[in-house]
């Protein structure tokens, strides 16, 4: 049976459990679970991370731990009753952990990202390092003070990885997380503020130490030993300042005693922050130990010397900076000469290289230095391994800037500054070596008090280093002589000089020694300085056996009698410097006289005095002894001298508020408690106190008084104590006396304070206001001190009366300069600190003293930042739990405090956030000012607040008016409290607190809102304010819990709930009581509630949303509509959804039927069941749509680079607020937005046409513009001409040179419709330079690829829509592939080109199916014109396209395997787009696609069109002499003769001519026979051409040729052919080679023969296709795929199936458009047989390249579906048996003339709105053709020809078979071009009119030859009305409807009505047409032979509609 745990509650799991049983609960090691239930060895409870999955589990897998129960019952909660410490470890250990992982996936991520990298070693490193010291703290084995160090470390670590991890900064106290409920709102902002401040700006440690290791000497010739000398040395001052760290090296040059650190190491201790500069200097002596001289030979003499060796120096400075240990490798220099050494050092540091150089080229000593930080107990703790290793201490000359009482040191340093000495009968001077002894009372020599310096042990003597013949030796060598205190009284140092020989003995002969006592008879030491000692002459050690002998002889010439002339006229003298460095011992004889007062009493009088002029420091030393001498003098003789001893006194204390003696203040402390004796002083002290305090208002001077008041705390600190053993000692007598004497002390303190400072006396004139006010200030600084003092005598109630008395007796009012106003305010401060004011007894006395002053400050706006933190202590005290029934006194105090307070904090917070912050100020304003502290003042004064306070508040407002301001106000600060500035970012528990308490008392005062301003006294204002400050207060962001980490949550919701979804409830419920007042709120409240909406909280979200119906009804009431909420709606939808708020959950929401709070059905519901439900229905799908937009919008923002998916989802976005929202303003910003995309994309075109939306928008008026963007205040025309600039610009850098020209033209218009010519004629030369640039430069032609987005996956503005795309220049089909892809990582690309099916549709995934199309252009006036140049015709070519064309070849019914062309059809696709290529996207919608299904035969006869156009073409570049290689003429032929020796057209023959198909498909006659008669065409062509050939071919071709010739005729004996028909032969035609005319660009142009006429006839449907390979490539090209290509392949199929590569010269774009022709004819019987099976056509194609795929590589010509003719032109004449086989390569069509034998040269015929046609060769007249059996049907045009103006008549004459036109490149290069996408000629005017899309040009024909076309009609009417009916550009200033001002269509880019442009000037020879449209009438009247007047070319349209 289940049963219930009682105290097993909660427990660590010890081992993972999988949780196999039924209702098992899987657990993982580690996991923490509560335990709920408990049955036979098993627990049942849930995990505490996921407390909603409850099961069971063993109770052997738990490891039970004390816990305490909140709550108990079923919502109880389980806290473990651990160390608060261990408890955050492990939370924050949890918390890390999680984005420590997430850490390592960036880290993975991004290689090269060090910091991500670093952070992720260095948090494992202190995760693993926080783990051990848990380890640590669990067990409990440490001690008090190890823990105390561990649980410091552990915070310490704690706080860095929150810092480094951007989390929160955790309060603390006492290495505790302290509970901001717990707390006061200040206490806890006072902590966060501690720990702020501490992390940001470390305190800088005043003390400084400097370590030093020494590590080697390298030199190459050493070999003595060495001692080397460290010392600090200060070059400003010239003095050392440090004693000296010595280290002895071997031979070698390295430490000798390696394994004694301390012999190497040192401490440099207690340098202060002046030392740190940069003239302190580390300088290094090394002595060397051996011979004499260093080149001496060795076993000279035995003896050895110490002598100079060599010098370094480095700065203090240069290790400031470095933050860790350092090596340095400094350089050793020597000296030049010997006697230069003292001053070595000083020769460096000044850089006076003539008396130094280097010791030895590399030469180096080895050292490492490092500066550290902080006392020396601190470094003791940080660098533990230091100490414990061991490290020798080097101290510091003198005491440290800050004497420590404890510190004991008596050491005295002598330096052997210089000597002078006589030869003594030498001829050369002496080597002088001086040996130091330290001898004690008793003449004994004291062992080990010798020391050269720290890090070796002292020694018995010491020797100095050796001058080589020196009389003047200067040593400067300090020693140190520890001696012990006391031994120093009798003890005296003995200095022996000794000549030390270089002879071959080398002895060391002593020739004199001197002495110095070390304390004189009085008691006083060796004074410091530089003492003159006489040199005693001795020549035997034994003399100096006895000291007593000589101690009595005289020791210094300074103390010599006057009479002793002999001895101070002696030349040989010893200099020493001593310097005494002594916490026990003096050197002053006035302390002395002051401490043996008794002995001498009549000197009391002069040493009290002279206690004044001691060093504080000789004070401090006997401070004990000094206190108990004055209070001996002063229970003597209290008469005499107690004013002496109380100014003495006085000067002490004085003394200690010095910084270098204030450590001596606990000292004096210590001494009053404990030794301190004078039971009667405190009558004397308080009589003297008096006598100054009543004498200070007359005193001329108070600097003395100022002194006495200064140490007024110890004085009382000294009568407290005094009285006290007093009463001890008496049992409490004469107690009424003493009160009285410190009440009247009190009387004069309070008349001394309460004199204002008004210069009434002559004599205080000049001293007021600030003499008497100084006094009282020096006294309120130190009267707070005082109350602790009475505290001990009086009770809490007296001290209170007595501080209120005396602060009440001050002075209301002072003057400006005086300092009592912020001393006073001090004063309080320190009051309100201090332990009496803690007691609430005493509080009560004091509060309304403090309050007073409070408010004359606050309302002053003076001292604001002593008034906070006075406010801050004050409340501080009051406890959140104290309760009103608990603590009565503290609901008074919080009265108080608000009557007197509240509105001045509120004011005071506003006057200070709005005061202007200086510039470069951080966003914490809370460090720079005060404004922290009174928000922590002002929260913690609401959060004190009850139902009580708060009516009691508003019941004292009098007026409504007043009430009103109050609510503006606290509504106010409340928005400033909850900026993000007003905290750092990680103070996140402080923001919650402030949260908590504003919501709190929002609710208490919306209250009081809704009973004083509703109805009739409905004020908007403060509700508004109201409004405003809820909505702020939602969306802060340190209350979106979304963003939290899950633990943070769950502890943010445990403690205070969700407070957005309170605030929300409070703000419905407000908005509920307004009633009609609501109106007064729409629509500005629209925006700040969408706000709030936004909010991914669903319960906030179904809480406000219903709030927008209400706005909605109460509009529609209103106004009968509600445009202006959906207005509002709309614009703060995009800029809010722009700043990431908004999700899909809530686009739903809006637009979904899910139940809304409470009894509110979903918004949809709701709004259905009004009358206004349509529009309202409309909104909801408006704003949802905008809505899916704007989410697309931002997803595609949020990526790094600009794509395509940015560009289109920013088009898509900008439709919708043109078409759907008209909003202008929005519109305008997002093309704004689109421009700057394109921009940095550089897509400069695409830029132009976007910039063009909004200069469309515009007219050329004078009307002014506001600031708007980027754009300044100027005029409509101002900023219409900049925006043409800027557009025409990009169309330049886009390489659109012709749309630029023409805004050039409207430009220039409008200046010169100024009279600017100055700009007019700039504009004139810009234009030209771009006509010479469309002449000049390069274009590269770019592809088109159609690309469909299918599945739901897709964003909104794609999914499963069909785009075409412009391709960027050189980009094939995979390579925009694999862009695509990469815009789209988790896209699947479909491998075949057929429609989806909906299941793709459908899918949950993301589909890709891409193919090339080819563009079909609209501008086929241009194209055909003849002699237009290439580089005009290729911008035709590619630009304003609306339709696009892609074929695919399938077979349908049996395919038959000997002839698959008998069921080969082609389905040809047409997509039409929404806007025009290039346009304001690089792709575009398409808006319709249809589709036609071309028979085999249509494609037969289209395949052998396109055959007889490359020959025909070839032949007139060969004729014209184009070609200066034959090899591409050669090698058509040889295609298509010898395919056709192997069958080529019979297979043709083979599927249409035999009886079973003319039988079942009698339709198809006429097309039989066009394909019978284009056969012999092509057959007549070839024979003509072999005659060409024949005349040009090369010697070595000619057997070649002859083959072919014999070919030829096997193929016409194939044929069927004897000789040519009658129609054939009637009509031969000459070739000549010489041109009759010739265009601009040297092409030769046609020629008409005498006799031939122009006949009507039907050209193949052709597509003037493009040439995607430059002319300036073609030759090399061409050349090659000859070469390649002559004599290798045995059929048609195998020559034109070879791809030429793109010549590398070519500067055009190699793309991968589709080739326009192939040939579907049958293989020969050579070809290979397994084609067919090897290349099957299917519906699964995928996404081949141009060159790949069977879709246009088969079926090349763009065909509309309203105009196309089924009859096309194929590239060669010989069926395929594989479609798959890419086309073969086109030729360009040439102008030529053409000639036979004897026949006459025609005249030129021109051809209205053609360009380039050729006359051919007469033909007889062929029986008509015309139907089609295309699925769609089509109408056909003939294209009628008009009669040439050079004859006046000219005979009919049928079409010939080489009548040829151009509408490809027209090359400059006379070879052929090998591009396989060259472009196709037509044949016919009708061809060129029914492909291109635009209208038939009527007067071509005579009008007998239209009778002869009973199946024609024209195809321009059809045309027209596609055109009409077709959807304009959404962008035009045509369409666009704007009420406030029509547009004008600007006359530059519109065709004026009555005016016709001016023609064309016409070419040499011949006048050119232009094509023109005509309705049906014009049609009728060309029918009728009325001849047609020939109108020049319309301009194109505006450019943003091309």
């Amino acid at each position: 049976m289940w049963i219930p745990t009682e105290n097993e509650k909660y427990g660590v799991v010890l081992a993972s459990f999988r949780g196999t049983v039924q209702h098992g609960l899987p657990l993982e090691i580690g996991d923490t679970v509560q335990l709920l239930e408990k049955c036979e060895g098993w627990y049942r409870g849930f995990v505490l991370k996921n407390p909603n999955a409850k099961g069971i589990f063993p109770c052997s897998y738990i490891y039970l731990k004390n816990a305490h129960i909140k709550n108990k019952g079923q919502f109880e909660t389980v806290i473990p009753m651990e160390d608060s410490v261990i408890t955050e470890m492990t939370s924050t250990l949890r918390d890390w952990g999680a984005m420590w992982k997430r850490l390592y996936v960036v880290k993975s991520a991004q290689h090269t990202h060090k910091n991500e990298g670093d952070l992720f070693h260095r948090l494992w490193h202190v995760m693993n390092e926080i783990l051990d010291l848990r380890r640590q703290v669990l067990v409990g084995h440490l001690t008090n003070d190890r823990m105390r160090d561990v649980k410091h470390h552990i915070t310490a670590r704690l706080d860095w990885g929150n810092e480094q991890l951007c989390l929160d900064l955790v309060p603390r106290r006492e290495f505790s997380m302290v509970d901001p409920d717990e707390i006061s709102v200040t206490e806890l902002f006072k902590l966060m503020e501690h720990r702020h401040r501490k992390k940001e700006t470390p305190v800088p440690a005043s003390t400084h130490h400097l370590f030093v290791h020494m590590k080697s000497l390298m030199s190459f010739s050493l070999g003595e030993e060495l001692e080397v000398f460290f010392h600090i040395y200060d070059s400003r001052e010239n003095r050392p300042l440090s004693e000296r760290f010595f280290v002895r090296l071997n031979k070698n040059g390295v430490p000798k005693s390696p394994e004694k650190t301390e012999r190497q190491c040192t401490l440099f201790v207690d340098l202060g922050s002046s030392d740190l500069r940069k003239d302190v200097y580390i300088v290094v002596h090394i002595i060397r130990i051996g011979r004499m001289g260093a080149g001496e030979k060795k076993n000279l003499c035995s003896v050895q010397y110490r002598r100079p060796f060599g010098c370094a120096v480095v700065s203090i400075a240069d290790l400031l900076t470095a933050d860790s240990k350092d090596d340095h490798l400094l350089k050793v220099y020597a000296c030049n000469t010997e006697s230069e050494w003292h001053q070595i050092h000083e020769s460096i540091i000044r850089k006076i290289s003539s008396r130094y150089n280097l010791a030895g080229s590399n030469t180096g000593l080895a050292v490492s230095l490092q500066l550290l930080h902080g006392d020396i107990e601190q470094l003791r703790r940080e660098y533990m391994v230091l100490f414990t290793r061991g490290v020798s201490i080097t101290k510091k000359l003198g005491f440290s800037d800050i004497i420590m009482p404890g510190d004991m040191r008596n050491d005295l340093y002598i330096t052997l500054e210089k000597g002078e000495f006589e030869k003594g009968g030498k001829s050369v001077a002496r080597n002088v070596e001086i040996t130091v002894y330290v001898l004690d009372i008793d003449g004994q020599v004291m062992k080990s008090y010798v020391a050269a310096g720290s890090g070796e042990p002292g020694g018995d003597e010491y020797h100095s280093f050796v001058l080589y013949h020196n009389n003047s030796p200067r040593w400067a060598e300090q020693i140190k002589l520890p001696i012990p205190v006391d031994m120093f009284r009798g003890s005296h140092v003995r200095f022996e000089f000794r000549h030390c020989s270089t002879k071959d003995k080398g002895e060391k002969k002593l020739f004199g020694y001197s002495f110095v006592p070390l304390m004189q008879e009085d008691g006083r030491t060796l004074p410091d300085g530089t003492h003159e000692l006489i040199i005693h002459k001795c020549e035997e050690n034994a003399n100096l056996q006895d000291s007593a002998r000589y101690l009595k002889l005289p020791f210094s010439k300074a103390n010599l009698p006057g009479n002793n002339q002999a001895v101070k006229g002696v030349k040989e003298s010893f200099w020493i410097t001593s310097f005494l460095c002594s916490t026990k011992l003096t050197q002053n004889g006035d302390m002395l006289d002051l401490l043996k007062w008794r002995a001498h009493p009549e000197r009391i009088n002069d040493s009290l005095s002279k206690l004044k002029e001691i060093d504080g420091s000789e004070i401090v030393k006997f401070l004990q002894d000094t206190l108990d001498t004055l209070f001996g003098i002063l229970d003597e003789s209290s008469q005499r001298y107690g004013l002496k001893v109380f100014d003495c006194l006085v000067h002490i204390i004085n003394l200690l508020q010095d910084s270098k003696f204030q450590h001596f203040k606990p000292v004096m402390d210590t001494y009053i408690e404990s030794h301190f004796a004078g039971a009667l002083s405190y009558r004397d002290l308080i009589k003297v106190l008096k006598w100054y305090v009543d004498r200070i208002i007359d005193a001329e001077h108070q600097d003395h008084i100022q002194q006495v008041l200064k140490a007024s705390e110890y004085i009382f600190k000294y009568i407290v104590q005094s009285r006290r053993l007093f009463a001890l000692a008496t049992g409490g007598q004469n107690e009424e006396e003493f009160r009285c004497c410190v009440h009247e002390l009190f009387m004069s303190i309070r008349f001394f304070l309460s004199q204002e400072n008004k210069g009434t006396s002559p004599v205080t004139q000049t001293q007021c206001p600030c003499v008497c006010c100084n006094s009282q200030a020096v006294f309120l600084r130190t009267f707070p001190a005082v109350y602790g003092e009475l505290l001990k005598i009086f009770t809490v109630k007296e001290v209170a009366g007595f501080v209120k008395e005396t602060l009440g007796s001050l002075p209301a009012t002072a003057h400006a300069e005086c300092p009592l106003e912020a001393v006073k305010l001090q004063c309080m401060a320190k009051t309100v600190e201090s332990q009496l004011y803690v007691n609430p007894d005493s509080r009560c006395t004091l509060l309304p003293v403090v309050l007073r002053l409070l408010q004359a400050h606050m309302q002053e706006q003076r001292d604001l930042v002593m008034c906070a933190h006075i406010l801050t202590s004050m409340l501080s005290l009051i406890r959140k739990d104290d309760s009103v029934t608990t603590e009565p006194a503290v609901s008074e105090e919080v009265d108080l405090i608000v009557e007197s307070l509240l509105g001045l904090l509120l004011q005071t917070i506003l006057e200070i956030t709005n005061r202007p912050q200086p510039a470069g100020t951080n966003m914490r304003l809370q460090f720079q000012d005060v404004t922290g502290e009174f928000v922590a003042c002002l929260l913690a004064l609401l959060r004190q607040m009850t139902d009580k306070h708060y009516q009691q508040l508003l019941q004292a407002f009098t007026s409504k008016d007043d009430l009103r301001d109050f609510l503006l106000q606290i509504f106010t600060v409340f928005r400033i409290l909850i900026r993000p500035e007003m905290f750092p970012k990680d103070w996140t528990v402080m923001r919650l607190v402030t949260n908590n308490v504003i919501i709190t008392t929002v609710l208490y005062l919306s209250d009081a809102l809704r009973k004083n301003f509703l109805n009739e006294k409905f004020d908007y204002k403060v509700w508004d304010s109201y409004f405003y400050l809820s909505v702020i207060f939602i969306n802060q962001p340190c209350l979106q819990l979304e963003s939290f980490s899950p633990s943070k949550r769950k502890k943010i919701l445990e403690k205070y709930g969700d407070m957005r979804v309170m605030m929300g409830c409070e703000i419905f419920s407000m908005w509920q009581n307004l009633g009609e007042h609501k109106l007064n709120f729409i629509p500005a409240m629209i925006g700040p509630f969408l706000e709030v909406t936004l909010v991914p909280q669903p319960d906030l979200r179904n809480v406000m949303i219903p709030i927008f119906h209400d706005m909605m009804d109460w509009e529609q009431r209103r106004s009968g509509n509600f445009k202006q909420v959906e207005a509002k709606l709309i614009d703060k939808l995009d800029s809010l959804m722009s700043e990431g708020k908004g999700d899909e959950t809530y686009r739903e929401l809006f637009n979904s039927i899910i139940p809304l709070f409470g009894p509110y059905p979903s918004l949809l519901k709701k709004i259905e069941r009004e009358t206004w439900r349509e529009s309202g229905i409309s909104l909801i799908a408006t704003v949802t749509r905008l809505m899916e937009r704007l989410l697309d919008y931002r997803d595609c923002m949020k990526l790094g680079e600009v794509d395509g998916k940015k560009i289109g989802c920013t088009v898509s976005l900008l439709n919708f607020y043109k078409t759907e929202l008209n909003k202008e303003e929005m519109y305008i910003r997002y093309i704004h937005k689109l421009y700057d995309l394109h921009l940095k994309a550089q897509n400069y075109t695409e830029a132009s046409y976007t910039l063009l939306l909004y200069d469309e928008l515009l007219e050329w008026s004078e009307r002014p513009l506001r600031e708007f963007l980027n754009y300044p205040m100027q005029s409509e025309w101002q900023r219409k001409e900049y925006l043409h600039l800027t557009i025409v610009q990009n169309f330049d850098r886009g390489k659109c040179w012709e749309n630029g020209i023409i805004l050039c033209r409207e430009l220039a218009d409008q200046y010169d419709s100024y009279y600017d010519y100055r700009n007019l004629s700039k504009m004139r030369m810009m234009e030209a330079s771009l006509y010479d640039k469309i002449m000049d430069q390069q274009r590269l032609e770019p592809e088109f690829f159609r690309v469909g987005f299918y599945g739901k996956k897709f964003p909104f503005f794609l999914r499963n829509k069909e785009f075409v795309c412009r391709g960027h220049d050189y980009e094939r089909l995979e390579a925009f592939q694999q862009r695509m892809l990469n815009e789209f990582p988790h896209a699947i690309a479909m491998q075949h080109v057929n429609q989806p099916d909906q299941t793709i549709y459908q899918a949950e995934a993301q589909y890709l199916q891409i193919y090339a199309v080819s563009p079909i252009p609209e501008s086929q006036d241009v194209l055909q014109r003849d002699g237009v140049p290439d580089n005009i015709k290729s911008f035709y070519k590619v630009n304003h396209i609306w339709r696009f064309r892609y074929d695919r070849p399938f077979h349908k019914g049996t395919k038959d395997k000997e002839n698959e062309f008998k069921s080969l059809w082609v389905e040809r696709t047409t997509l039409t787009l929404v806007q025009s290529l290039p346009g304001i996207s690089r792709w575009f919608e398409v808006d319709k696609r249809e589709l036609v299904e071309v028979s085999p035969l249509e494609n037969a006869i289209e395949v052998i069109e396109n055959k007889n156009l490359q020959l025909r073409t070839l032949i007139t570049q060969c004729q014209s002499r184009q070609m200066q290689n034959i090899n591409p003429l050669t090698m058509c032929l040889n295609g298509v003769i010898d395919a056709a020796v192997n069958g080529g057209l019979a297979r043709y023959q083979e599927a249409f001519f035999v009886k079973d198909y003319v039988m079942n498909h009698p339709e198809d006659g006429e097309k039989i026979g066009r394909l019978r008669e284009l056969m012999f065409e092509q057959a007549h062509i070839l024979e003509y051409g072999l005659a060409v050939h024949e005349k040009f071919v090369p010697q070595d071709m000619k057997p070649l040729h002859k083959k072919l010739v014999d070919q030829f005729h096997v193929m016409k004996s194939s044929l069927g052919i004897q000789e040519f028909p009658a129609y054939v032969r009637a009509s031969p035609v000459h070739f000549n080679g010489s041109p009759r005319n010739s265009c601009r660009n040297s092409v030769p142009n046609i020629l008409s023969l005498d006799g031939a006429r122009v006949v009507a006839r039907r050209s193949p449907l052709t597509y003037p296709s493009v040439n995607r390979y430059s002319s300036s490539s073609l030759s090399s090209q061409a050349s090659n795929e000859v070469s390649n290509i002559t004599g290798q392949s045995e059929s048609s199929d195998e020559v034109f199936n070879m791809q030429p590569s793109p010549s590398t010269s070519s500067l055009s774009s190699n793309h991968s458009a589709s080739p326009n022709v192939t040939s579907s004819a049958p293989s020969s019987a050579r070809g290979s047989p397994q084609l067919q099976d090897k290349h099957k056509h299917s519906r699964e194609n995928s996404c081949l390249s141009p060159r790949e795929r069977p879709v246009s590589a088969i079926f090349p010509t763009p065909l509309d579906p309203a105009q196309a003719s089924p009859n096309q032109i194929g590239d060669t004449i010989l069926p395929r048996s594989d479609p798959n086989l890419s086309a073969p390569d086109k030729v360009r069509p040439t102008f030529s003339s053409w000639s036979l034998d004897s026949v006459k040269e025609v005249n030129n015929t021109q051809f209205s709105d053609t360009v380039g046609k050729f006359l051919s060769p007469p033909v007889p007249p062929r029986p008509p053709y015309s139907g089609s059996s295309a699925k769609s049907i089509r109408s056909q045009s003939p294209g009628p020809m008009s009669r040439s103006p050079q004859k006046s008549s000219m005979p009919p004459f049928t079409p010939s078979p080489t009548e040829c036109q151009s509408a490809g490149l027209v090359s400059n290069s006379p070879v052929l071009s090998g591009s396989y996408s060259s472009g196709i000629s037509s044949l016919s005017r009708c061809s060129v009119s029914e492909a291109s899309g635009t209208e038939a040009t009527a007067g071509d024909h005579p009008a007998h030859l239209a009778a002869t076309m009973p199946n024609s009609v024209s195809s321009g009417s059809d045309e027209l009305i596609r055109r009409e009916n077709k959807t304009p550009p959404p962008y035009s200033v045509y369409e666009r409807t704007n009420p406030r001002r029509p547009v004008p269509l600007p006359h530059s880019l519109s065709i004026p009505p009555n005016a016709d442009p001016p023609a064309l000037p016409p070419k040499p020879h011949q006048i050119r047409t232009s094509s023109m449209k005509l309705d049906q009438a014009s049609d009728s009247r060309r029918a009728d032979g009325v001849p047609h007047v020939p109108r020049p070319r319309p301009l194109p349209r505006k450019v943003s509609q091309l």
